[in-house]
């Protein structure tokens, strides 16, 4: 993949893609080249636009618009009654928490 960014990195400095400056930036990033990987790439996009491959490269999906929620904006009673006993739950867990590390230390 590294050799396919190097390309790109040619590509957007306007410089020819070529065995030999492919090797250059992958020796400046301190990668050892490999020569069938550079000669295969080099080869590859010979007969490649690179400039209309980017233009059709696949695009990322645009997000779906946020749905409009069914129910009213008001919790039911029920659900508030559900996150009390949660944040009961929560809060009688961190004080049995807090009376076993006093124990440790009282």
């Amino acid at each position: 993949m590294e050799y396919v960014y190097a390309s790109l990195l040619l590509h957007h400095a306007g410089k020819p893609i070529n065995e030999e400056n492919v090797r250059k930036i992958m020796e400046a990033v301190g990668i050892q080249p490999d020569e069938v990987k550079i000669k295969a790439l080099v080869a590859a996009l010979k007969e490649v636009n690179i400039e209309e491959a980017l233009k059709t490269a696949a695009m990322p999906a645009v997000a779906a618009p946020a749905t409009v929620p069914s129910e009213s904006p008001q919790p039911s009673e029920e659900k508030r009654k559900e996150e009390e006993e949660k944040k009961e739950a929560k809060e009688e867990a961190e004080e049995e928490i807090a009376e076993g590390l006093s124990a440790l230390f009282g």
